[in-house]
């Protein structure tokens, strides 16, 4: 593979943009050039982790005890 690796931040961005399900096929083909997988799985876990843990924060907010 050539080509520089991105960077944290460039991963956190796909990984958010694939979980909303938006996106150019442009972009998509250079990610996949350029992302680390192993760094999009960590990613996609811990956002995955996070917006779990944010939904049962609102639900708990919202529903009475």
């Amino acid at each position: 593979m050539t080509g520089e690796r991105a960077g944290f931040w460039a991963t956190v961005r796909a990984v958010l943009w694939s979980f909303i399900g938006i996106r150019r096929r442009s972009a998509y083909h250079q990610d996949a050039r350029s992302l680390d997988p192993r760094a999009v799985v960590v990613a996609g876990v811990i956002g995955g982790v996070v917006f779990v843990l944010t939904i049962l924060f609102v639900v708990n907010l919202v529903l009475p005890d």
